[in-house]
């Protein structure tokens, strides 16, 4: 599991429901890698409203969309 903390900027709305979405948000990511490391390892996901990314990837081996504003990046290397 990931030991660290989400960074809470700005909210209004009880902690308990902030870790929910922090947890689903992982929970997701972690069900797509799994989704598609059947398809041969090793798969790598990203999900989030605001990131940066440069990363090297197998040909033909490549997805970044939006889902409403949160985009998901996901993409084979190794």
């Amino acid at each position: 599991m990931c030991d660290q903390k989400a960074v809470i900027k700005n909210a209004d709305m009880s902690e308990e429901i902030q870790q929910d979405l922090y947890n689903i948000e992982k929970d997701i990511v972690a069900h797509i890698k799994k989704e598609f490391d059947k398809y041969n390892p090793t798969w790598h996901c990203i999900m989030g409203r605001n990131f940066g990314s440069y990363v090297t990837h197998e040909t033909k081996h490549f997805i970044y969309f939006y889902l409403g504003q949160v985009a998901i990046l996901l993409f084979k290397s190794g």
